[in-house]
């Protein structure tokens, strides 16, 4: 398939271990970490921007995968590349690695943000923070990692900024969330109820006296009612969902409802799964004015 590769990110590696462009098995497990970072990011970053989609697109993996071609001199210089596979239709895949390029981009001001302690991006899914902190564990005392996006300054990654990332991966934190599940018990003295969301986890959250009323009537009529709840949730420092702190909204969903199947692939997957299996003999065969001269070749119209 035609294609081309981009560079989107290089990778330095400081330190008397580097030399004469060496990469042992160690920093080797460096790039992989990195590369998990990146996947892990760009998947987040698309879900989040499509809220409407719980299945990524096709080939997505394959245009967040990074590859190392070649090392280059100086301590042990290593370019990431992505594929771009040049036939994927221009209205589904952009002609630039945007995909990596955010993720990249994301990955860089968090562990910027880190080195100088100040806050975190907005945008950074908290439940990956484990994952960042998984990077540099092979670093040696005096060693690091340059990180070097097109267009920005290195940013120097150190043992000293991985445990930070640590403590703060120790740490519970907060993020925006939304579920949706069987109300399973409600305290309306104290204002709390539980649900049950897919995966047979139960999580528990507050309502207001405004909310009153959708929570206890979808309590008695769980065998029909579910309810989405968006709010503030508290997490683990393994990612875990523990509880949701504050809510604010809670909207009930009848199961008789017809509703969108988020499970089910987009339109565009199906119809070029479909036309994949059509041989190109066949499209060949079609007649070069069929969109223009729908009619005449269906209904036997004459052409304009």
């Amino acid at each position: 398939m035609a294609g081309r590769w981009v560079e989107v990110v290089r990778l330095e590696f400081e330190g008397t271990r580097f030399r004469d462009r060496a990469l042992d098995v160690d920093a080797l497990a460096e790039l992989a970490q990195f590369q998990r970072i990146v996947a892990e990011t760009a998947k987040a970053l698309w879900l989040t921007n499509h809220p409407e989609r719980q299945r990524l697109p096709r080939r997505f993996e394959a245009r967040t995968r990074l590859c190392l071609r070649t090392i280059e001199s100086g301590s042990a210089i290593a370019p990431l590349e992505v594929y771009l596979d040049e036939a994927e239709p221009p209205e589904f895949w952009g002609r630039e690695p945007v995909e990596a390029d955010d993720a990249i981009g994301l990955a860089y001001d968090t562990l910027s943000a880190i080195g100088k302690e100040a806050n975190l991006p907005e945008r950074l899914p908290r439940q990956l923070i484990s994952e960042y902190a998984k990077l540099g564990s092979a670093l040696q005392e005096g060693e690091a990692i340059e990180i070097r996006p097109p267009r920005k300054r290195s940013l120097r990654f150190t043992r000293a900024v991985r445990e930070k990332l640590v403590r703060l991966a120790e740490t519970p934190h907060r993020d925006v969330v939304t579920l949706r599940g069987e109300v399973q018990a409600a305290d309306v003295r104290a204002k709390q109820f539980r649900i049950w969301v897919n995966g047979g986890e139960s999580v528990s959250a507050c309502f207001s006296e405004d909310q009153e009323e959708i929570v206890t009537t979808a309590l008695r009529d769980h065998r029909s009612i579910r309810v989405r709840v968006t709010g503030i949730a508290e997490y683990s420092p393994e990612g875990v969902l523990q509880k949701v702190a504050s809510v604010d909204s809670i909207q009930p969903v009848p199961l008789d409802q017809p509703g969108f199947d988020f499970a089910s692939l987009p339109i565009e997957d199906v119809l070029r799964e479909i036309a994949s299996q059509v041989p190109e003999s066949e499209w060949e065969e079609l007649p070069k004015d069929l969109t223009s001269s729908l009619d005449h070749y269906i209904y036997g119209i004459p052409k304009a």
